[in-house]
C-alpha cells in the first residue's frame, strides 16, 4: 500500500474504520501513518470529527494531485502490459448490478484461473450510471442492460426473459383476482418502462398493492416466501427455486426479454487483459 493509495481510499470513504478495513490495516496504524503523511505535507489533509473525516481545502488539492498521479500510474502499467507476452495488468470492469450478482462470478472464476496475474477492479451499479462513467473512460469493459446508445465497440451478449414468479399464481389471468402485493426492486428506469408497458397492455389499472425493496435478491426471497408476486429476469432464477414461473408475453405472443450488452473503447482492445476477457466471453457464447 503506497501513501497515495492510502490517501485516495481515505478520501473515498471519509471514515477511518471503513478505510482501515479496505486497506487491511488496523485503525490506529492508519491514523499514525496519516499523521506522518500530514507532517510531510506540512498541513492537515483531513479534519477529524465524530461523524468521520472532512477534507480541508489543502486536502482537496492534495487528493486531486494524488488521484491524477494514480491514474497516470495505471495508464503506464497498462502500456507496459502491452509490451509483455504475459497477460497481466488491471482489468477494470463496470457491470449492471444484476449481471454482477448472477452472471459475472462464474465468468470471473474462469478468467482468474486462466490469467492469475491480472488484477480485477469491479464496479457495479445501474446501467445508466455505468454508461455515463464509461463516457469518461474510467473502465475497460462495461456490461449493460437494455440497449445502450454507445458509439464505441458494442456487442449483444445475451437475452433473458422476464418471468412472473409466485408461490400460488400459475397464470397471468389469475392476477386479476389476486390480492397479493406486487413486489418490485429498485432498478434502472428502462426496466420499469418495460414492465409498465407490459402491464398496461394486459390490465386497465395498476396493481392495487405494491412493495418496493432495494435489491433484486430481497425481492426474489420475498416472492419465494409467498409474500407477493414479482417480475424477475430469468438470469436470477434457478431450477431449484420452488415457485411458479410464468414468462411474460406481449399481446402478439412474443416473449418479453432484456438485452445485455458488452461495450468497450476501441483503444482498450489492444490491452492483453481486455482481449483475453473478450475472447473468453466470445467462447462462452460462441459469438
Amino acid at each position: 500500500m503506497t501513501e497515495y493509495e492510502m490517501l485516495s481510499v481515505l478520501a473515498e470513504e471519509l471514515n477511518m474504520r471503513k478505510a482501515a478495513e479496505r486497506l487491511y490495516v488496523t485503525q490506529p496504524a492508519l491514523s499514525q501513518r496519516l499523521r506522518t503523511i500530514e507532517r510531510q505535507w506540512g498541513t492537515e489533509i483531513f479534519l477529524r470529527s465524530k461523524r468521520g473525516l472532512v477534507l480541508t481545502p489543502a486536502g482537496e488539492k492534495i487528493i486531486e494531485y494524488v488521484n491524477k498521479t494514480l491514474a497516470e500510474k495505471e495508464k503506464v502499467l497498462d502500456e507496459i502490459s502491452l509490451m509483455q507476452a504475459e497477460v497481466s495488468g488491471t482489468l477494470k470492469l463496470a457491470v449492471a448490478s444484476i449481471i454482477g450478482q448472477y452472471w459475472l462470478p462464474n465468468v470471473l472464476k474462469r478468467y482468474v484461473r486462466n490469467y492469475p496475474n491480472v488484477k480485477i477492479s469491479l464496479t457495479t451499479g445501474w446501467s445508466s450510471e455505468i454508461l455515463h462513467q464509461f463516457e469518461e473512460e474510467h473502465y475497460h469493459i462495461g456490461i449493460i442492460r437494455g440497449n445502450p446508445d454507445w458509439r464505441g465497440i458494442k456487442k449483444l451478449l445475451f437475452q433473458d426473459d422476464l418471468i412472473l414468479v409466485d408461490t400460488e399464481i400459475q397464470s397471468i389471468s389469475q392476477l386479476k383476482n389476486s390480492e397479493k402485493p406486487f413486489i418490485q426492486f429498485k432498478s434502472d428506469s428502462t426496466y420499469y418502462r418495460e414492465i409498465q408497458a407490459w402491464w398496461h397492455e394486459h390490465f386497465i389499472s395498476p396493481p392495487e398493492k405494491t412493495i418496493i425493496v432495494d435489491h433484486i435478491e430481497t425481492c426474489k426471497q420475498m416472492a419465494l416466501n409467498g409474500i407477493g408476486y414479482a417480475i424477475l429476469p430469468s438470469i436470477s432464477l434457478t431450477e431449484n427455486d420452488n415457485i411458479y414461473k410464468i414468462p411474460l408475453q406481449s399481446k402478439q405472443s412474443e416473449e418479453v426479454s432484456r438485452d445485455t450488452w458488452i461495450i468497450t473503447h476501441e483503444s482498450y482492445t489492444r490491452l492483453k487483459q481486455v482481449e483475453a476477457f473478450l475472447e473468453l466471453v466470445n467462447i462462452e457464447y460462441k459469438n
